[in-house]
């Protein structure tokens, strides 16, 4: 079965609600017009049960089948489907009409489409109800690096709707609008953060001899860490560490006091993050003791690995493939290094991650990035047919 015909016919209605959404962005847990907006629509939509403030901006929309799930027999009876909706600290440069209308926010992640395609989604399941059971669609602020969906389960998420089975979608830029890319197992990287403080003994740039030059010893550590991938992490593993801040100092002639360094390591197995931990922490030593350095390492442990599960990955591919045809799936793409919360989730429940192609647009996370409107057809689509094939009647 291709996309929903019903779907084609409400594709333009999804593009508008977008394109409200992506003139209007918000950051991690301050998405009120946005939650208030979805709110608004599933009510009008019909939903049986409309909850906000979950996970503190978080919307839950409860859409019951035409039939209940079967007293046995029958082992999902709710099916979770999971949009985020906050937006990045960036300036847009799309130039498009619907351009962000907030200095310094966009929408540069595509959450905007995937709040719309749930919506649209959440539309149709409530008009056709072809289902047996409940569907719990699930709007969540604050994935980009506030943990919503952690937050969110800490509220009762799973429990309260008595979800058996949760799935989310991503677009990617790296591929064509029609095509879906999906892996079993370990699919995105966890992402800890690490912040190094460091304190020297200031002075003069002529006689360092004096000092305990923090600059120096931020320059050791920065090159010492990256030997933990290179000569303590198998080959085989994936492992990234990345030191992306270095402040420090603010005159040419003087050695500064202290320094700062932070970063993020990335892995895809715990017992990887486990050992780089461990060995990030023995190298601050090792380097403190060499330099006569004061070194403070705050390693703070943020998502963890984004594994998707057997049976569902292959339930998320076969749907997929009905959608846009199997050619059109792939589904032995190499993991990613970068970060979802969504992993929570899946920590929680028996689920899936896929991601849907946006085409040749700018990257995420760039200030030229815009979700593209004619991948609305098959990511709703998707959803659709997901939950037809899950809760059947």
């Amino acid at each position: 079965m291709p996309i929903v015909n019903r779907v084609a016919d409400l594709a333009s209605d999804i593009a508008a609600w977008r394109q409200d959404i992506h003139a209007h962005p918000e950051l991690l847990y301050e998405v009120h017009r946005t939650a208030a907006f979805v709110a608004e629509r599933l009510k009008e939509f019909g939903c049986d049960e409309v909850v906000t403030g979950l996970g503190r901006t978080g919307v839950v929309g409860l859409i019951k089948g035409r039939k209940p799930a079967a007293a046995d027999g029958q082992e999902i009876r709710t099916l979770g489907l999971r949009a985020d909706m906050d937006a990045l600290p960036l300036q847009e440069i799309t130039g498009v009409p619907y351009a962000s209308k907030n200095p310094g926010v966009m929408h540069a992640c595509g959450h905007d489409g995937h709040t719309a395609m749930l919506l649209g989604a959440a539309r149709y399941l409530a008009e056709t109800r072809n289902f047996a059971g409940d569907v719990a669609v699930i709007f969540q602020p604050a994935e980009e690096g506030g943990a919503g969906a952690k937050a969110m389960i800490n509220d009762g998420l799973m429990d309260r709707f008595a979800i058996d089975q949760v799935y989310g979608m991503h677009n990617s830029p790296e591929l064509a609008v029609g095509k879906f890319a999906i892996r079993r197992g370990p699919y995105m990287a966890s992402m800890d953060e690490i912040h190094i403080a460091i304190e020297g003994i200031g002075g003069h740039a002529a006689r360092p001899h004096k000092c305990i030059d923090p600059v120096l010893t931020g320059a050791q550590l920065v090159t010492s860490l990256q030997s933990i991938v290179s000569r303590s992490v198998d080959p085989l593993e994936a492992a990234v560490i990345s030191m992306c801040q270095f402040h420090a100092g603010d005159a040419l002639n003087i050695i500064p006091q202290t320094a700062k360094l932070a970063g993020t390591v990335r892995t895809l197995k715990p017992q990887v993050r486990d050992l780089i931990e461990k060995r990030m922490n023995e190298v601050v030593e090792g380097v403190a003791a060499l330099t006569g350095a004061k070194i403070a390492l705050d390693y703070d442990r943020g998502y963890p690995v984004l594994v998707n599960h057997a049976a569902q990955t292959d339930i998320a591919a076969r749907v997929a493939s009905e959608v846009a045809g199997a050619d059109n799936v792939k589904t032995t793409v190499p993991p990613i290094m970068g970060a979802e919360d969504f992993a929570y989730m899946l920590e929680e429940r028996p689920g899936a991650f896929i991601f849907i192609g946006n085409g040749d647009s700018a990257g995420l996370h760039n200030p030229a990035y815009n979700f593209n409107d004619d991948a609305i057809v098959f990511g709703t689509s998707y959803w659709i047919r997901l939950v037809e094939t899950q809760l059947a009647a």
